[in-house]
This record gives C-alpha cells, structure tokens and sequence, in this order.
C-alpha cells in the first residue's frame, strides 16, 4: 500500500474514542510509508487525521472544492491540496490512483462517499479494497443493513467480499493486504 484514501468526518463534536482511534490510524500510516489523501478538512476526524500524518513525518494530501477553501476550512498543515471546482470532482480525484480506501466513522458525508464507492466497485469501475473501521462499534447498524441487502437479495453473497470492518486502528492495513481480489468484470454479476 503507497497511497491510501481516507474518508472521515468533520464534526468536533464527537466521542474522544473517535478521535483516539484516528490519530492511532494516522501514525501508522505514516510509519508505514503510506501516503494518506483525504477530505482537506481541519476539523473532526479529518483534522486529526493530518495531524497524526504530520505529526509522524508523514505524507498527506487534501482534495477539497474550492468554496470550501474560500471558508477556510482547510487544514493549515497541510501543503500538499488538490482544490476542484464541485464536490463530484472532490470525491472522483479521492478515488484516483490509490491503493485502497479506509472508512472512519462519519455522518452523511462520509456514509455517501462509502456507498459510492460501494456501488463503484459493485459494477467494476473500482477494485481496491475498502476496509470500514468500526471504532466502538459505530458501524455494526451498517453491517446489520448490508447483510440483510444480501439476505433480501439485494445484492448476492459475492458482493460480501467487496468491504471489510474492522475494529482496531491496527488491523487496517492488514485487512488492506489481505482482501480478496476484486474483477473489473465485475460488471458481469452486479445484476442479482
């Protein structure tokens, strides 16, 4: 893994189980080389999120549309910014050339960002692996929704391998190495 996308939240006002999980991630991240491209945020998780990175020496790069800057919602540290001109652009240039994606905790923005690339990989037009970090078991209503999508045929027992949850910090990129290949013919079976 070289470059990693991280999606996650921008609410301050969150457990500091949130914030501790993230700033773990962050540093192994960094310690492993990996660099990390995300929202561009200050705030929340996405905050923390770069300042672990930078905390550690590490790499990281912000893709945000450009209103967002215009309210300075940008993380000061941050050197490395991609600013796009619509949110579309935003999430398309936090898909391009990376290894793989990692989900935190987060509200609207996130879960859309997540589906996204759910559905993407779901008809083949992304095939890294997307591993969901369940911090105090914040997901486990997303798993219960997507197992009964698979049980309400929805979508089949094969798209169960498109994601992984995991509860720690550390099993990451481990989840990351070990995830199952994902088909650009996927296309081929998206239909139930």
């Amino acid at each position: 893994m070289k470059r990693l996308t991280v999606y996650c939240a921008s609410s301050a006002r969150i457990r500091p189980v949130f914030f501790e999980a993230t700033d773990r991630l962050g540093r192994l991240l960094a310690r492993a080389h990996v660099e990390v491209v995300f929202g561009g945020g200050s705030t929340g998780l996405m905050g923390r999120l770069a300042d672990a990175v930078l905390a550690e020496g590490g790499r990281i790069k912000g893709i945000m549309p450009r209103f967002m800057q215009e309210e300075e919602w940008s993380h000061p540290g941050v050197t490395y910014f991609e600013f796009t001109d619509t949110m579309h652009e935003r999430k398309a240039g936090l898909l391009t050339d990376v290894d793989g994606v990692v989900a935190l905790p987060g509200g609207s923005g996130t879960l859309e960002e997540l589906f996204e690339v759910l559905t993407l990989k779901r008809l083949g037009l992304f095939t890294k692996p997307v591993v969901i970090l369940n911090t105090d078991g914040y997901y486990e209503p997303l798993k219960a929704l997507l197992d009964n999508s698979i049980a309400e045929h929805f979508m089949s027992e094969k798209h169960r391998t498109m994601w992984t949850f995991v509860d720690e910090p550390e099993d990451v990129l481990p989840a990351l190495h070990q995830a199952p290949e994902w088909d650009a013919d996927a296309l081929k079976y998206a239909r139930i």
